[in-house]
């Protein structure tokens, strides 16, 4: 059995957590929408056509922000499409995914679903194929009160209070030669600096993401956000991460570092943010919005879109998801929270059968992938102040990311019943771990309540027939007086542990 030990200190905060880095992402992109959280013909279905079962699973997720419409798609999105009478909505050709998109859905339903399951709405602007004036006319119609053509047009449409949108995506991925009007970073940077200018002026509320590299591999990384902040700086307030992870080539213990990737991934964005800052003598800082993270098995996708055949809703990379899947994106998320006092958004991508921790079938049921687990229960114990740690492990080698710690942790700490929560991976797929926790600086007798995830057999999954297969276990609690808890993770798991005074 390998060993570790850590130092929880209650005195030592980093920062707080922004709720809204436990967000989601909501794109028309195949049936992420319809047949996902939209079928009006399914028996569960709401007198809005909303799925009341996938409602119910999206609740269990607790997600402050949904952004929405997308993702590429929304480079060549038309705002006005899906407003107004839904028989005098046009059908159209999204290039994007190669879709139907009949335009059923628009920003009044989805800001009605969003409001239901307790998300405000992340809204981007298509910086693709349009532009500065389509963007500040979507924010007249969702944020000025009334008394102008739009603001009026809205309130004909049937939402007579503004829905109020705090945070705008300025575009997406437009570094990519895959994307609807790709730019240079110049290029993008004038853009969003302009559409930026004219959004406020239209709402000085709102913030604003920046678009940053579409992933850390890409050959224009860090050169990209440093050209673009350079023209918008004053103009946003966070710049935007996307990253994706995947088993490659049977090489498990380099996807179980996917972590430490975007640990450094979030750490260089941020010093090519201060670069600028410092250059520009700038006085505030930009945090990071990392709206699109997830594990996604693009390999398998690679040379599909182009084969697609044009239809409404197509099976779009519905990934179904292991138990190891679910234990990387817990270590996902403990990077985020590890970097809680610059990451101040997160939108897992996406929300539902898209590469996403809930599936449904259409006139079918919906359940809960393996990912749902360590993303709900992260969402709802990891809000609090992350506490710096800085835990003692033994490492093994990797291919992808070299040497890297066995054990990855975050604490956070609940001043409201002075608890603490512990989110941990044992990255070993072999040997289980015992963590040492000193936790003297909590004072008196503490309990510690373990929940993990993982299997004998670290591939199984959940299905419509076995919907509860992958599921968080209860192991046995621990308990001390002052000194240390030690606790003991299984190999090649996700793990939580709720610090409380007994």
């Amino acid at each position: 059995m390998q060993h570790s030990s850590v130092v929880i200190d209650p005195t030592l905060p980093v920062a707080d957590v922004d709720p809204r880095v436990f967000g989601s992402f909501v794109e028309h992109m195949g049936r992420c929408v319809y047949t996902g959280i939209y079928e009006p013909g399914h028996k569960d279905a709401d007198e809005s056509g909303f799925r009341r079962d996938v409602t119910e699973l999206v609740k269990g997720l607790d997600i402050p922000i949904l952004r929405y419409p997308g993702g590429n798609f929304v480079s060549g999105y038309n705002w006005e499409d899906g407003i107004g009478p839904r028989q005098d909505r046009p059908v159209r050709l999204d290039l994007a995914w190669r879709s139907i998109e009949t335009n059923q859905v628009g920003v009044h339903e989805f800001a009605s679903w969003a409001d239901t399951v307790g998300s405000e709405v992340m809204m981007a602007v298509n910086l693709g194929s349009r532009g500065i004036d389509a963007a500040r006319r979507l924010v007249e119609y969702c944020n000025f009160p009334g008394g102008t053509e739009l603001s009026d047009l809205r309130r004909k449409n049937g939402a007579s209070e503004p829905f109020g949108f705090k945070l705008w995506c300025l575009g997406n991925e437009l570094d990519g030669p895959w994307q609807i009007g790709r730019k240079t970073a110049y290029e993008y940077g004038r853009i969003a600096a302009e559409a930026g200018k004219v959004m406020r002026w239209v709402d000085p509320s709102i913030e604003l993401v920046a678009v940053g590299s579409s992933h850390r591999r890409m050959p224009t990384f860090a050169s990209w956000e440093a050209a673009v902040l350079e023209q918008c700086y004053e103009v946003v307030d966070h710049l935007s991460l996307h990253s994706y992870y995947e088993e490659r080539n049977g090489d498990r213990d380099s996807f179980l570092a996917a972590g430490v990737e975007l640990d450094r991934f979030i750490e260089e964005a941020i010093a090519t943010c201060d670069y600028v800052r410092a250059k520009g003598r700038h006085r505030n800082f930009i945090t990071l919005s990392v709206d699109e993270w997830n594990v996604w098995y693009q390999t398998r996708f690679a040379n599909v879109r182009d084969e697609l055949q044009w239809a409404e809703a197509p099976r779009l990379i519905e990934d179904t998801y292991s138990v190891v899947d679910a234990v990387v994106v817990g270590s996902l998320m403990i990077s985020l929270l590890k970097h809680a006092d610059r990451v101040k958004i997160g939108c897992l991508a996406q929300l539902v059968n898209v590469i996403a921790p809930i599936r449904s079938e259409p006139g079918g049921p919906s359940w809960r992938q393996s990912t749902y687990h360590p993303f709900a229960l992260t969402s709802a114990h990891g809000r609090g102040a992350v506490l710096h740690t800085e835990p003692r492990s033994p490492s093994q080698e990797t291919k992808w990311m070299g040497e890297i710690p066995v054990l990855d942790l975050v604490a956070v700490h609940h001043d409201e019943n002075d608890s603490v929560s512990v989110f941990a991976v044992n990255r070993s797929q072999t040997e289980p771990m015992t963590v040492d926790l000193d936790i003297r600086m909590m004072g008196g007798s503490v309990v510690a309540d373990h929940a993990a995830v993982f299997d004998d057999d670290p591939d199984a999954v959940n299905s419509a027939a076995e919907p509860d297969r992958v599921a968080p276990r209860q192991l046995q609690a621990v308990s001390a007086d002052g000194g240390s808890v030690g606790v003991v993770l299984p190999p090649l798991s996700w793990n939580m542990l709720t610090l409380r005074q007994a």
